[in-house]
């Protein structure tokens, strides 16, 4: 495993970090989430991500447990909140009441007293960016939070946050957005912005929910109990399952074979040559995903396999930058 840190701020992250996003509490049994979590921990992973409405809270519960043992200083632990997590108007959204209560709610089941990283799931333009900050702040400041983060955000969103954790004193250090060779978004204004202000990317789906794993053919239908058919996964896949993106997707076989890649290795090594991408985020339902797609660490793909990649994906690489957040 290699290590690098989270933008410009003293915390180190393993390269590749583990997320549990529709897997655990819902696609993959307890003990088969919980022989993952144990695959990531011997492959050298450090760094696990969750959020509150994965699976509605069973994903945190189940990482937790699966966690329970592990030294807590040596790993790294992130959760999300905004998203509905029960029936009331104020259980969503980035109000103060609503934050507070759900990072309380977290690291009781997380079973933590603290996360290393907590993130803004989305902006939320109905409560005022201040209320939302200083929430946030207080958290940092009761010992609760180490670091802030947001996830999805627009860079003009992620300017004005930044600057008022700079006046609240308190560290913002990372974006979440979702990255990959065929979701591009992000390097048009947010990357420039989070270099600027010392942010550093933690990506989602670098492997375009199994897309570029090579496993979705075009003109065959989906394989049974894949990502694409799950309603959590599947509906951030429906341009990258057209059969033109999945011919394209297809010339990249080789190029991974020279490389002495897999095409999964391939994707994830791809956005960690980003130079601001400080973590990729997998997610597994069976531990040798999780010990295929690590030895992606430490991977260097040179110029002109880039440029390979680019010329065989053409334009079914996403790039408007209006379809972040």
């Amino acid at each position: 495993m290699e290590f690098r840190r989270l933008g410009t701020s003293g915390l180190t992250l393993s390269e590749i970090a583990y997320g549990n996003w529709i897997t655990h509490g819902s696609q993959v049994a307890e003990d088969a989430a919980t022989a993952c979590v144990r695959a990531a921990l011997d492959e050298g992973i450090t760094t696990f991500d969750t959020a509150d409405v994965y699976a509605g809270g069973t994903a945190e519960e189940v990482l937790g447990r699966a966690l329970t043992g592990v030294r807590r200083e040596g790993i790294e632990l992130f959760s999300k909140v905004y998203w509905p997590v029960g029936p009331g108007r104020n259980d969503q959204g980035l109000s103060r009441k609503h934050i507070i209560e759900g990072c309380h709610a977290s690291l009781r089941r997380l079973g933590t007293d603290y996360l290393d990283l907590y993130q803004a799931h989305r902006f939320d333009s109905s409560v005022p960016l201040e209320e939302t900050m200083v929430a946030l702040a207080d958290l940092v400041r009761a010992g609760k939070v180490l670091y802030l983060g947001v996830s999805e955000w627009r860079a003009e969103q992620i300017e004005a946050a930044h600057a008022l954790a700079a006046e609240l004193r308190v560290p913002l250090i990372s974006s979440q957005p979702q990255y990959s060779m065929l979701w591009r978004i992000i390097e048009a204004e947010v990357v420039p912005t989070c270099q600027r202000l010392g942010l550093g990317q933690i990506v989602w789906s670098p492997i375009a929910q199994g897309v570029l794993t090579g496993k979705y053919l075009p003109g065959e239908p989906v394989p049974a109990g894949s990502r694409a058919t799950d309603p959590s996964g599947g509906r951030f896949m429906d341009r990258p399952l057209t059969d033109d993106v999945l011919r394209r997707v297809q010339r990249l076989a080789p190029l991974a074979a020279e490389a002495g890649l897999s095409m999964a290795q391939l994707a994830v090594a791809w956005v960690l040559q980003n130079p601001n991408v400080s973590a990729a985020i997998i997610g597994a339902s069976r531990p040798e995903q999780v010990r295929e797609n690590v030895k992606a660490a430490g991977v260097r793909l040179d110029a002109e396999l880039l440029k390979r990649i680019d010329e065989a994906l053409g334009d079914a690489v996403e790039r408007d930058p209006s379809k972040t957040g």
